[in-house]
């Protein structure tokens, strides 16, 4: 193939729309865009649009929001378009008959380097696992979600303190670039897809549960600052103190071996709060206790009164 096949891209997130505004710069011949319906949000409760439906009104590219991806009427519209390739950056489970019918198939823009960290939330995995490497990966769509066979990888960095955050800006960008080299790729016939090795031992990253947020203080100081970054800024990692839900967004690991049982909250009063482990303190940045707002550790600490 010499030239852009008509691609149908599906997303909804601000993730995607990096994805999209790549393809869109790189001339890409893309004829339509499919994301979530609107949902209400906000004060008042007033329909959100995503952020990718916003992008495609503001280009002028014809928009679908199916309710059910099973429908008719929604494959209907799409075969309308005649699509050779559809790509999926952050979008809902498709359907096979979805997935199948263009001649190129589906593919897919993934947070981890797969095999490792199939799932929902392979950001937050991955830093709360410790890893000091991911990446991002494309792959062809087939039965089993994220084991189809690879077409590219591009590898990212961990350092010692990146929150989940702050990983998902610069995967969006990297993956961004990853998914209009791997299009330009099969442009030119210059990539051979590749199956994944199940051989080694894979970690899998689940949607993030309430379970998933709550501290564990009898763990390594490590783990718990690890936790901490993994879930910022969202959901949070929590705890409680004094009877009082708090969330943690941004930590630092003191080694040094606490005299106070692992759990105990320390504070100064002033500029310094941090919570015992079993082998260090953790030192906390910014924190968010029950009823108020985040907000730095010397903020909070002006209007605390110890109970």
């Amino acid at each position: 193939m010499n030239q852009s096949p008509r691609i149908v891209f599906m997303g909804t997130p601000a993730f995607a729309v990096a994805s999209l505004k790549a393809l869109i710069d790189a001339k890409m011949n893309v004829v339509g865009v499919v994301t979530a319906p609107d949902k209400p949000g906000g004060r008042g409760m007033q329909l959100q649009q995503s952020a990718v439906k916003q992008f495609a009104i503001a280009n002028g590219l014809p928009l679908l929001q199916p309710e059910k991806l099973k429908s008719p009427e929604f494959f209907d519209a799409l075969e309308s378009w005649k699509p050779d390739l559809q790509v999926v950056v952050a979008f809902r489970m498709l359907p096979e008959k979805i997935w199948s019918f263009p001649p190129m198939g589906t593919l897919n823009l993934h947070g981890s380097l797969l095999p490792q960290y199939r799932g929902a939330a392979p950001i937050n995995w991955a830093i709360m696992n410790g890893e000091k490497e991911t990446g991002v990966t494309t792959f062809q769509l087939q039965h089993a979600i994220d084991t189809g066979d690879i077409l590219l990888q591009d590898r990212i960095t961990i350092t010692d303190n990146m929150t989940a955050g702050e990983l998902h800006d610069i995967m969006m960008e990297v993956g961004a670039k990853l998914l209009v080299k791997t299009l330009n790729g099969l442009i030119d016939n210059s990539i051979k897809p590749a199956p994944q090795n199940d051989d080694t031992i894979i970690k899998h990253a689940p949607k993030i549960f309430t379970k998933d947020c709550e501290i564990n203080w009898e763990a390594p100081v490590e783990k718990i600052h690890n936790m901490v970054r993994g879930l910022a800024p969202f959901p949070g990692a929590i705890t409680k103190v004094e009877g009082k839900i708090v969330k943690l967004f941004s930590t630092r690991i003191q080694k040094e071996k606490p005299a106070e049982q692992a759990g105990t909250f320390i504070t100064d009063g002033k500029s310094i709060a941090k919570f015992a482990c079993t082998n260090g303190y953790l030192l906390l940045e910014d924190i968010q206790w029950e009823g108020k707002k985040r907000m730095p550790i010397v903020d909070f600490l002006r209007g605390y009164r110890k109970a």
